[in-house]
């Protein structure tokens, strides 16, 4: 898999921003628009529950050929044979994850910090998620923003493809491309558009254009 095609325009989900709207036609819109990798992220539902959703997600993305990553749950990546993880540094050692998952699997890794960049220079992950890169009402749990010239820092001190996550929209998507991100990763730019499906037309077109 070409890693670096996979995250340049990469959905998060959240079921909420969707504005009561159903949550696999405002994927499956954004999928025909062009996202290039989806995330379930899921933080109050049961493992069965996240399972069948999984399931469900996997199906509708294969036609796409895009590929489903899991956030944090490992055991709901392995039931529903997703393309991979995302996981914080503080939520599992990597050297767990990697005896858990099979060999191929995209792992994807939170950096927070520069702290965080500079461990996982010592590990083989498939890219590393810059976050927040603004500061964002979806994630209110995170370190300070890290800004642009903090992205800058960490394309110059990190081997890894690099995703930033967090305030990314189609005014300032250029600019997070311009600064050293290889991809960008939303919630609401897409999920809270009028149309989830010319949302990431342009928010694709955006990255195309400076890339």
């Amino acid at each position: 898999m070409d890693i670096l095609k996979a995250i340049r325009l990469y959905l998060v989900t959240d079921e909420a921003a969707c504005r009561g709207r159903d949550f696999y036609q405002v994927v499956e819109d954004a999928a025909r628009g062009g996202v290039t990798m989806v995330q379930l992220r899921e933080k109050t539902l049961g493992t069965r529950a996240f399972i069948d959703r999984g399931k469900r997600l996997k199906d509708i993305l294969a036609p796409y050929q895009i590929p489903l990553i899991i956030n944090d749950r490992v055991d709901v990546a392995l039931a529903v044979d997703a393309d991979g993880v995302h996981v914080g540094q503080s939520d599992m050692p990597y050297e767990v994850l990697v005896q858990m998952l099979p060999p191929g699997k995209i792992i994807g890794l939170s950096a927070e910090k520069m702290q965080d960049v500079t461990e996982a220079e010592n590990w083989h992950i498939s890219y590393l998620a810059v976050s927040p890169l603004y500061a964002t009402p979806s994630k209110t749990d995170t370190e300070t923003p890290w800004g642009l010239n903090g992205l800058q820092w960490a394309k110059r001190n990190s081997r890894h493809p690099l995703v930033v996550i967090g305030g990314l929209n189609i005014h300032n998507t250029n600019e997070a491309i311009l600064n050293g991100a290889d991809g960008i990763a939303v919630i609401s730019a897409i999920c809270s558009a009028e149309s989830p499906f010319s949302a990431a037309q342009a928010l694709g077109k955006a990255i195309h254009s400076r890339s």
